[in-house]
C-alpha cells in the first residue's frame, strides 16, 4: 500500500521503500559486529581508535588531507583518463554520429566531467551526473521525466557532477514490473558550490533544492554487492589502515621533534637555594627549549646533563600499511608512493597496473559513464543514432613501450641484426625472415614489409650494377656505331 500523499508523490516513502532502505541502514549496523569477539566483550574497533561507521564525509576529509587516500582515489582515474578515447564505426568515412559525438565532446569539455564523476563515485556509494537538456524553464519542471526525441530536436547545455551528500535519493521505484524496480526514481538535488561546504558541518541556508527525474540523472556507483544503486566506497575497505598511516607518519614527526635533540637532567647542588625567580626562570628556558627550539640553557646552582636521543625509524611499519593497502586497491606499491618511473618500476609491476586499469577502462569507464551518457542522448535527440549499437570505444595502447623502452629495444636488436649478418653462412642454417621472426620476435606483418623493403633495395642495387656495366668507357668507340656510319 502506498503512504504517500497523492498531493505530493515525493513527500515520504512507501512500505517497501522504508523496508529497502531499511537494508542500507543496516550495512553501518553490521559494521559494529566487526572487530568483536570474546563474546562481544571486547572491541577490536574501539581498542584500536577505529571508527564504526564511515561517512561521505570521513571519506571526504581523508580525500582532502591524507596523501595516501588522495592518492589511492587519484591515481587509478589518472591512468583512466590520462588520454582521450575515441568512438568508432566501422568504416572509414567518418558517420553523423561521430561528427556529433567529437562536437558535444568538445564544446561540454565531457573529459574533465568525467573525471570529477569518477572521483566523486569513488568517494562514495555513488555519484549522479545532472544532464541539463533545453526542454525545461523552470526549476519545478525538472520533477518531470525526459521525452525522448528525434536527432537534433533537444540540445544538451550543460553538466554537472554531484556526490551522495547533494543528490540524495528521494524516492524509488517500487513497481515490480518496471524495469527500474528498487532503483532510484527521484533525487533531492542541492545546486551548491561544494567549496561552501564545510564537512560535518553542512549550511544550505542560501542553497538551492531541486527534485530531479532520474531521467535527467546519470547514475554511477562503484563496486556493488545486494544493491542496485549503491556501491562500496574505495577508501572504506581501507580506512583503518590510513588511520594507522596517520599514527606512524604524525608519530614519528613528533618523535623526531622530541628525541632528535637531547632531554636534560637538571641536578640542583645541595648548597644552593632555589628561589621564587630561579624557578621562574628555570621553567620558562624549559618550555623554550622544549617548544620554541631554544639551544642554550643557563641555570645557577644547577648540573645539566644530557640524555641519550630516542629516536627510530618507523619506515618498516609504513611499509606494512603500504603493502596492504597496495593488495586491496591492486595499485602497485611503487605507483601509489609516486616512484613509478623508469627502472624503478618492475616490468611485473608496470604489466599489473596496465591489466587494472584496462579492466577499468572496459568494465567500468565504459560500462557506466561513456556508454550509458551516449546511450541518454542518442534516446532524447541530443546525438545522432550510431548505425550499430555495437559500436567501439577505442583507447591508446596502455602496454605500448615508453620512447626509452623502444630506444633499448632497438639497440638490443641492432646488436643482434649485426652479429647475424656478420656471420657469412648464417643464412643456409637460419633463413632471414625465421631470425626476424623467431629472434627479434617481429610479427608477420613486420617481417613481410623488411622482406619487401629488403628485395625492393636488392632490384634498385641490380639496377644500378647493370646501368654502371652498359655506360660506355670514355675514349672507345660507342658499339654499332660504324656499322651506322656505312649504312
Amino acid at each position: 500500500m502506498q503512504l504517500t500523499n497523492k498531493k505530493d508523490p515525493l513527500a515520504t516513502f512507501s512500505k517497501e521503500q522504508i523496508k529497502i532502505l531499511s537494508t542500507i541502514v543496516s550495512r553501518a549496523t553490521t559494521a559494529r559486529y566487526w572487530g568483536k569477539s570474546y563474546n562481544n566483550t571486547r572491541d577490536i574497533l574501539g581498542v584500536l581508535g577505529y571508527p564504526d561507521k564511515i561517512t561521505w564525509e570521513d571519506c571526504l576529509a581523508a580525500y582532502r588531507r591524507q596523501d595516501i587516500a588522495k592518492a589511492v582515489i587519484n591515481r587509478p582515474i589518472q591512468a583512466t583518463w590520462r588520454e582521450d578515447f575515441k568512438i568508432d564505426e566501422e568504416g572509414e568515412k567518418q558517420t553523423k554520429f561521430e561528427k556529433d559525438w567529437e562536437t558535444l565532446y568538445d564544446f561540454l569539455k565531457l573529459k574533465s566531467f568525467f573525471i570529477r564523476l569518477d572521483k566523486l563515485a569513488c568517494l562514495g556509494s555513488y555519484a549522479c551526473l545532472f544532464l541539463g537538456f533545453n526542454d525545461v524553464n523552470s526549476r519545478e519542471a525538472l520533477v518531470e521525466p525526459l521525452k525522448t526525441g528525434k536527432a537534433g530536436q533537444r540540445k544538451l547545455l550543460y553538466v554537472k557532477p554531484f556526490g551522495e551528500n547533494l543528490a540524495t535519493v528521494k524516492q524509488l521505484d517500487m513497481n515490480p514490473s518496471s524495469p527500474r524496480y528498487g532503483k532510484p526514481e527521484f533525487y533531492e538535488v542541492v545546486f551548491q558550490d561544494q567549496d561552501d561546504e564545510i564537512v560535518g558541518n553542512k549550511n544550505f541556508e542560501s542553497s538551492i533544492k531541486i527534485i530531479v527525474h532520474h531521467s535527467r540523472m546519470l547514475h554511477v556507483t562503484g563496486e556493488t554487492l545486494q544493491s542496485e544503486w549503491r556501491g562500496e566506497p574505495v577508501l572504506e575497505p581501507i580506512y583503518n589502515r590510513l588511520k594507522d598511516l596517520e599514527k606512524l607518519v604524525g608519530g614519528s614527526a613528533e618523535m623526531f621533534w622530541r628525541g632528535a635533540r637531547p632531554g636534560y637532567f637538571a641536578q640542583v647542588d645541595p648548597d644552593y637555594e632555589v628561589n621564587d625567580t630561579t624557578s621562574t626562570s628555570i621553567e620558562k628556558q624549559a618550555n623554550e627549549y622544549e617548544n620554541n627550539l631554544r639551544r642554550i640553557l643557563v641555570g645557577e646552582g644547577l648540573k645539566l646533563t644530557a640524555l641519550d636521543t630516542q629516536v627510530v625509524d618507523p619506515s618498516k611499519h609504513v611499509n606494512v600499511q603500504i603493502q596492504m593497502i597496495s593488495a586491496v586497491t591492486g595499485i602497485p606499491q611503487r605507483v601509489l608512493t609516486g616512484s613509478e618511473v623508469g627502472e624503478l618500476a618492475s616490468v611485473q609491476d608496470r604489466d599489473n597496473w596496465n591489466d587494472v586499469i584496462q579492466a577499468r577502462r572496459s568494465e567500468y569507464a565504459e560500462a557506466q559513464i561513456i556508454r550509458p551518457f551516449i546511450a541518454k542522448c542518442v534516446e532524447v535527440g541530443v546525438l545522432s543514432a550510431p548505425k550499430t549499437p555495437k559500436y567501439k570505444i577505442t583507447w591508446p595502447d596502455i602496454y605500448a613501450p615508453s620512447p626509452k623502452a623502444r630506444a633499448e629495444i632497438g639497440r638490443t636488436r641492432a646488436e643482434a641484426l649485426a652479429k647475424y649478418t656478420a656471420s657469412p653462412f648464417i643464412v643456409e642454417e637460419l633463413p632471414f625472415d625465421a631470425f626476424l621472426s623467431y629472434f627479434l620476435g617481429l610479427d608477420e606483418e613486420e617481417v613481410e614489409h623488411i622482406i619487401e623493403l629488403r628485395e625492393t633495395r636488392t632490384a634498385e642495387d641490380e639496377k644500378l650494377i647493370e646501368d654502371l656495366l652498359n655506360e660506355p668507357i670514355p675514349g672507345e668507340p660507342v658499339p654499332n656505331e660504324g656499322i651506322k656510319e656505312e649504312e
